[in-house]
């Protein structure tokens, strides 16, 4: 069984329909890409997952149907969201976000413990740990925003646009990390990008939108290599 299986999948902005019968699965341990231009849905799908937009069709993770969830009883289920634009509280220190980031655990010890894992991950974050996350470079506020849900411990992470507005230097270290993230804790993710390359080089799978559709999938080393797909549906 797949560990997060989503079948028939229709979404809506009040009577404005986002997606269109989406299918696609997840195994346990891999990272999971969606590709597609502006408007194709990538986001909407997150949301879905999220239980934040209105839905249609099947939803399951690890055996559960999250279609009757609310937004805190999936994350409690061990799904963490890196939104698109960060999401962190800027106003707040960057070790109050991560704080912030383990609300629905109890134990201190180990939330130090995994502060301080964060910041074994993310070294540019445990200088800047009572600094304003306001305040920190846009490529230091994606790494919070990461660190931030790894504090829920999640199982699955879905991340929109991480590489959205950031240099590529900054991009390639943020990806290295992920990977290791991956490799170091087993946690299994689903990435938005628009940069497909890159989302390309990490995954294990990819599916491909276009206006709230998937037109293909397979494994990402067969996308990336096809020339008529690069070209037809990439633009690289």
């Amino acid at each position: 069984m797949p560990f997060l299986e989503v079948k028939g999948l229709n979404a809506y902005y009040r009577n404005t329909q986002a997606l269109f019968g989406l299918d696609f699965e997840l195994e346990e341990g891999s990272i999971t890409t969606i590709l597609g231009a502006n408007g194709a849905g990538k986001t909407t799908t997150l949301r879905s997952i999220c239980r934040m937009v209105r839905t249609e069709g099947e939803i399951r993770f690890d055996g559960d149907d999250l279609t009757s969830f609310s937004t805190e009883k999936v994350a409690r289920r061990g799904i963490a969201h890196v939104p698109e634009g960060r999401g962190t509280f800027v106003r707040q220190t960057v070790e109050d976000n991560l704080q912030l980031g383990a609300y629905t655990r109890k134990n201190k010890a180990e939330i130090a413990e995994d502060i301080e894992r964060v910041y074994s991950y993310f070294p540019p974050l445990r200088e800047r740990f009572k600094q304003q996350a306001g305040t920190l470079s846009g490529g230091e506020q994606q790494m919070l925003a990461i660190g931030r849900a790894l504090m829920l411990r999640p199982r699955l992470m879905l991340l929109d646009e991480p590489s959205f507005g950031l240099g590529p230097l900054i991009v390639q270290e943020i990806y290295s990390i992920m990977r290791q993230i991956r490799e170091q804790e087993g946690t299994s993710m689903l990435l938005v990008e628009q940069n497909a390359n890159i989302a390309l080089n990490l995954a294990d799978h990819a599916y491909l939108l276009e206006t709230g559709t998937v037109v293909m999938s397979g494994e990402s080393h067969i996308i990336r290599d096809d020339e008529n797909v690069r070209r037809s549906y990439l633009g690289y």
